[in-house]
Parts: C-alpha cells; structure tokens; sequence
C-alpha cells in the first residue's frame, strides 16, 4: 500500500491511532482486516497495537524529532550576527574535534569532496 511517489508521510494523531488500536483490540479485528478499513498499513497499525499494549495509551503521542538544528543555518543568505556566530562557533568546534583524533585539514578536505562527490550521484 505505499505512498505515491514525491508524496508526504501522513502524520496519525493519537486519537486516530488509538481509535483504531481500541477496534482491533475490543471487535477482534486483526491489523490486516483493520489496514483494509481506514486504509494504513497492516505493519503500522500491529506496531502501534504492540505499542499500546507494552506502554499504554501514552506510546500512541507523536514523538518530536530532534535534528541539526542549525543545519539550516549553512543555507540561509540572511543571518542574523548571533546565528552566524553560532554557525562559526560550530564548524569551529568540529574542527578542534577532527584536529583532536588526527585529522589534518588536508585529509578532511578531501574526505568531504569525496562524500560530495557521492552525494551527486
């Protein structure tokens, strides 16, 4: 049952996944035949009932993903003084980190024109 291509990941609220855990679970409804109805994948909805069952009805909230934060920082034209200082500060800080295990500037360079390189493709 994929999503079509270029299209997003549909994001569940916990109201809808618990609405559908508490049909399987209370009408006998398997994740198959429940996948079938509200039209989610099998695999989703048994991980979500597994979930229900080992962690209560709190597994069901939607998790905040942490990242990069200042990963847009290194793309954004318009910064203000205390972003770019922190953008600095980090490359700064994984340079000392890089220095520390070894690496010269030279190796690093090349290591990441490599990676640039692959990431074309």
């Amino acid at each position: 049952m994929g999503r079509p291509k270029g299209g997003t990941n549909k994001k569940h609220t916990k109201e809808e996944k618990l609405t559908i855990v508490l049909d399987c679970i209370n009408n006998g409804l398997s994740s198959y035949d429940a996948s079938k109805k509200y039209g989610i994948g099998n695999q989703q909805i048994s991980k979500w009932i597994k979930d229900y069952s080992e962690h209560g009805e709190s597994a069901l909230e939607n998790q905040k993903k942490t990242g990069n934060h200042l990963a847009a920082l290194h793309t954004s034209k318009n910064l203000s003084e205390l972003d770019r200082l922190k953008l600095e500060n980090l490359k700064l800080r994984i340079e000392n980190e890089r220095l520390k295990k070894g690496y010269t500037e030279k190796e690093v360079n090349e290591a990441h024109a490599g990676l640039s390189k692959k990431n074309l493709k």
